[in-house]
């Protein structure tokens, strides 16, 4: 499976199932935001892993790096929302953040680091990356809750390896 087409569906898919939190009801929110940390953990996990390291390249070093910030402050975000009851105050205005930010991260990746990664990777080397990926995404799945992966990353941007 091709790694930016596998991206790309996620971060669609993301965007729609963070859109969806609010229109839960008080008791089905927390549920929905649960299962969209896991989501967006698990897919920064595989971007940090495995997909920035295989693209890195003079051309791509600035947009990676500050795509790592963007991922701290998404954990940021995520940390502290699971830290919260759906019912407080400051869940909404905080999930609005995190809503905003990674619509922001997704339209970035596909405008500028996408579009690079397609001329720097041949598709078999692009098919590769998304299956080690999947496989990645997989494993964190079945270790259960991916999102708690975030609260001891929110220190410093990961290390573009």
């Amino acid at each position: 499976m091709d790694a930016v087409d596998f991206l790309r569906r996620q971060h669609h898919e993301m965007e729609r199932a963070l859109g969806k939190v609010l229109q839960a009801d008080r008791d089905g929110r927390k549920a929905a935001f649960v299962k969209i940390a896991d989501a967006l953990t698990m897919h920064i996990e595989s971007e940090e892993q495995i997909f920035y390291p295989a693209v890195k390249a003079q051309r791509t070093e600035d947009i990676l790096l500050e795509s790592l910030e963007e991922h701290l402050s998404l954990k940021r975000l995520l940390a502290d929302l699971l830290e919260l009851d759906a019912s407080e105050q400051t869940f909404e205005p905080k999930f609005k953040v995190l809503k905003e930010q990674a619509e922001h991260h997704h339209k970035e990746e596909e405008e500028h680091l996408f579009p690079k990664v397609m001329k720097l990777l041949s598709p078999d080397q692009r098919s590769k990356l998304g299956d080690e990926m999947a496989g990645l995404q997989r494993k964190l799945s079945r270790a259960g809750e991916p999102r708690e992966l975030v609260v001891d990353q929110t220190d410093s941007a990961a290390p573009l390896v």
